[in-house]
């Protein structure tokens, strides 16, 4: 046997090895090529990048928010203003325990429970990053104490922020409406529109009234403040500042005043007023009752306020005058009256004999008038006067309902105003067409006899009322109401007037509309329905009475207010404009469960006229009437 070992092959070893070396050099070469061209293109390619980051974290840029527009009246008197105070705000991505810094800051400081859940409240409704306030208007002590302490309080800071106040109270709240936190809806809302970047800094935005309506104009144009920071994040020096730009003023129409009148007039009842300059269009005055405090929403509300709020049976949130949906009532009867003019269907002469009902051919059904007994002889002018249902029962029948639909749109009802204010309701004004689509139903004769009384599927709001007797007032002109008069841009001294819009003029036969006038005049002169409501004024007014049922009267059956609960009494309502001959202001009133239109709502009108057009309070204009008895 051979036992020797075989010997190695050198040659081939080496070529191997070699082969190896080669591979290995290759792969380091690689390697070498792509951190080379990685740093080429990092430090070559991207150098412009990088620099601008890094020089963003070396600068960072502060938002600075603007001082938000103030709103003042027809008169100068400020209704909505700012003033500066300090807050105390966490970030929860900044505390390691948001529960055990809560506790510490109610050891240095007083929190109330309100406090502490409307910040839970306010927490749940923001982002992670962003500051949510625990308490709002700290005392100088507060401030020092949180200060002192800042060291030990990971994400609590200090803030001075700008904060909205309304000086006007209640009364105003569904005039200028209030501004609230930016939340999740409003912020997709600025991404919409592209001003998200205008609302950095920003904490407040508009949520109702004037104060939604007219935001992109008060809110004004956020700053910028480019501040060089240290690593940790503390600024150093600022660098450059884009300053805020306030937003502008807005003056309105309205003379609060007026407003304060208006409202106390109302005494304990629930309802609407709207006064309009039926010239201009200007809004005077604009209460809708009651009201509510607008302050409490301008950093968020507490929940028990809240709660009180929003279940109330008052509905204080909601704003009757342009929300609110009534019938009409007799209301309607000068226009029905100008209809049947306008349509040949009545001529100034015409009379009818009132029995106190009115009856459809062959039915045995009665449509009772409010008088038991009738009025007897009614022409047209008298029929306004003593708002004669019967009268308007037969002519509402020969008009019929789409005739008195086309007829009655003219003057803006069932649709709306156009007022600068968001949130306006529409009312309705029936029709066949309307029913058929609505309920899918044929149109009923008896129904066309209630429309003419302002009855059955009719609805209006007290604007729409109001707009419509201001084109009596003016001679068939539309004008779209307006609140805000005039601009005023930041720290400017002249205002810049903004004109109202017409929507059109309806042509009016100038004997018919005055036969019209003289009707409403005589409403308010001895024997028509509302005469004592103006008894010893110094001037002349023309209106009209009504009232819209709440719940329905069986046939045969009286109707009561007295054996009726106040939740189950007709609405009152009343419009009127003053003075007659001139007139420069018209009212439309809307008192719920008031009861009658001549004992409730025209008086709430005559004080207003009296300020008005006087310039002296009910109680004074009582006195001085007492005296001249005397």
């Amino acid at each position: 046997m051979n036992l020797a070992t075989p010997l190695k092959n050198l040659d081939s070893e080496l070529a191997r090895f070699q082969g190896r070396l080669k591979a290995g050099a290759v792969f380091v070469a690689l390697l070498a090529a792509a951190l080379l061209g990685r740093a080429f293109y990092l430090q070559i390619m991207q150098h412009e990048h990088y620099i601008e980051r890094a020089e963003s974290n070396r600068i960072s840029l502060v938002p600075t928010a603007p001082h938000r527009g103030l709103i003042l009246d027809r008169n100068g008197r400020i209704l909505a203003e700012n003033y500066s105070a300090y807050t105390l705000e966490l970030t929860r991505t900044k505390t390691d325990d948001l529960n055990a810094t809560l506790d510490e800051i109610g050891k240095l400081i007083e929190i109330t429970p309100g406090q502490l859940r409307r910040y839970r409240r306010l927490l749940s409704e923001s982002h992670e990053f962003e500051t949510v306030p625990l308490k709002s208007k700290l005392t100088d002590e507060e401030v020092a104490i949180l200060a002192a302490n800042r060291y030990r309080l990971p994400g609590v800071e200090v803030k001075a922020r700008l904060f909205r106040n309304y000086q006007a109270g209640p009364g105003m709240a569904h005039v200028l409406g209030f501004v609230g936190r930016i939340n999740d809806r409003d912020l997709k809302r600025l991404r919409e529109t592209n001003v998200e970047r205008n609302y950095k800094g920003s904490a407040h935005i508009g949520k109702t009234g004037l104060e939604q309506s007219y935001e992109a104009l008060l809110h004004g144009r956020t700053g910028f403040d480019q501040m060089e920071t240290d690593a940790s994040g503390r600024a150093v020096r600022m660098l450059s500042r884009i300053p805020p730009v306030p937003g502008k003023d807005l003056r309105l129409h309205l003379d609060v005043e007026l407003q304060a009148v208006a409202e106390r007039a109302f005494g304990d009842y629930l309802g609407g007023l709207v006064a309009l300059d039926p010239n201009t269009g200007g809004v005077l005055a604009l209460v809708s009752r009651p009201g509510f405090d607008p302050n409490l929403f301008v950093d968020g509300i507490d929940p028990e306020s809240w709660k009180g709020l929003n279940e109330s049976p008052e509905r204080p949130m909601v704003n009757r005058v342009l929300r609110g949906i009534y019938p009409p009532g007799s209301t309607l009867k000068p226009f029905m009256a100008l209809a049947g003019l306008e349509l040949g269907l009545r001529r100034p002469g015409d009379s009818i004999v009132d029995p106190g009902y009115f009856s459809l051919p062959n039915s045995r059904h009665r449509f009772r008038d409010w008088k038991p007994g009738g009025h007897g002889v009614v022409d047209l002018k008298r029929s306004i006067s003593q708002s004669c249902d019967t009268y308007y029962y037969k002519l509402a029948v020969d008009m019929g309902i789409d005739r008195m639909h086309d007829y009655l749109a003219k003057f803006g009802l069932g649709e709306k105003t156009g007022i600068d204010m968001e949130g306006e309701s529409s009312g309705l004004l029936p029709s066949r067409e309307w029913k058929q689509r609505r309920w899918k139903q044929p149109w009923y004769p008896g129904e066309t006899v209630i429309a003419g009384i302002g009855q059955g599927y009719h609805l209006t709001t007290p604007l729409q009322l109001a707009t419509a007797a201001a084109m009596l007032a003016n001679g068939g002109k539309r004008i779209e109401p307006r609140l805000v008069q005039a601009l005023r841009e930041p720290l400017a001294q002249t205002w810049q007037p903004l004109p109202g819009a017409v929507r059109g003029q309806v042509a009016i036969a100038p004997a018919h509309l005055a036969l019209v006038r003289e009707g409403m005049m005589d409403v308010m002169r001895p024997g028509g329905t509302a005469a004592a409501s103006v008894a010893g004024a110094p001037y002349t007014v023309a209106g009209k009475t009504g009232t819209a049922q709440v719940v329905g009267i069986k046939q045969g059956a009286r109707y009561d207010a007295g054996r009726l609960a106040r939740v189950h009494r007709d609405h009152a309502l009343f419009i009127a404009y003053a003075p007659a001959e001139n007139p420069t202001i018209a009212v439309a009133v809307m008192v719920e469960n008031g009861g009658s239109g001549s004992g409730t709502a025209a008086p709430i009108a005559r004080a207003v006229f009296d300020y008005y057009l006087t310039g002296k309070r009910p109680g004074e204009m009582k006195l001085e009437a007492g005296l001249a008895n005397e």
